[in-house]
């Protein structure tokens, strides 16, 4: 067991996502950045699809009951183990015992813990992930206690992984053509490619608001489908970039589409820091 000592901010369990039950209105969820969580993964030996621990801007303060190996990716964090410093991207050990806390983030937001074995908390509707209405609870809280398997590789994983800085530097996300983009004036079309964004304070996992001083516009749509990575402009010009925890269907229009390695590179950026759309073609959109 992991014992939750401080639970830190917006902290979850997440996997890859709630996937076969957007029918009933069910959002996928799922950690914010799967790259950051796969990499997390997969220097502790765990498939893709283990559910790990996400924090948000402060992590959380965990004891462990049993030993373990962990890995934490993600924004640029410090682990330390009993108060002594371990490095990011490169997996070691924790004792029963022991307790493993962070500093907070020198670049990027959102941190990812991976135990050996996955986090075992119970499935529901084939995930792991966090999200209250679904599951029991939405956030850690103090005194939780979370399951883990008892370490069945006593050796620390022997590779290591390297976080490219522009991923939480560059500006720029990728995004195609949205179903509602053409209806949009051609000097609408033009602002929206050339007009700096600020993230805004309200941004979370359901949605992302991009803060702006310029004209932009589009009218309101029969409701549609939309998913993680759709861009909705509303009459009243707010921007919004749908994540994890969005809604299965909307009425604004869907002007854009950020491909997956966007909405990871999205997730990282806090409140303040600025974002440009780069239009890009279907066909080389990096998935």
């Amino acid at each position: 067991m992991i014992e939750v000592m401080a639970a830190g901010l917006h902290t979850s369990i997440q996997d890859l996502g709630r996937y076969g039950y957007r029918n009933l209105g069910v959002p996928v969820s799922g950690t914010m950045d799967q790259a950051a969580a796969f990499r997390a993964n997969k220097l502790v030996g765990n498939p893709s699809d283990c559910a790990v621990i996400e924090f948000t801007a402060s992590g959380p303060i965990l004891s462990f009951e049993i030993d373990a190996v962990v890995a934490i990716s993600g924004a640029l964090f410090t682990p330390k183990v009993e108060g002594v410093s371990q490095k990011l991207n490169i997996p070691f050990r924790v004792k029963s015992g022991q307790v493993l806390s962070f500093d907070t983030p020198s670049a990027g937001i959102r941190g990812y813990l991976a135990v050996q074995g996955g986090i075992q908390t119970q499935e529901y509707l084939g995930s792991r992930s966090s999200y209250e209405g679904i599951t029991p609870f939405g956030r850690l809280k103090k005194g939780m206690r979370l399951p883990i398997r008892a370490l069945f590789d006593a050796s620390v994983v022997s590779i290591s992984s390297e976080v490219i800085r522009s991923n939480f530097d560059s500006m720029e996300v990728e995004v195609t053509k949205g179903p509602e983009y053409e209806a949009l004036s051609e000097s609408v079309r033009s602002m929206l490619v050339s007009g700096d964004y600020k993230v805004g304070v309200q941004s979370n996992r359901m949605a992302y608001v991009l803060e702006h001083a310029i004209e932009i516009s589009a009218k309101e749509i029969i409701t549609g489908p939309v998913q993680p990575g759709t861009v909705q402009l509303t009459p009243s010009g707010q921007l919004m970039v749908l994540m994890r925890d969005a809604q299965t269907t909307g009425g604004y229009a869907r002007i854009f589409q950020l491909s997956e390695r966007a909405i990871n590179k999205l997730s990282q950026k806090r409140s303040g820091m600025a974002v440009r759309f780069q239009l890009v073609d279907f066909q080389n959109n990096d998935k």
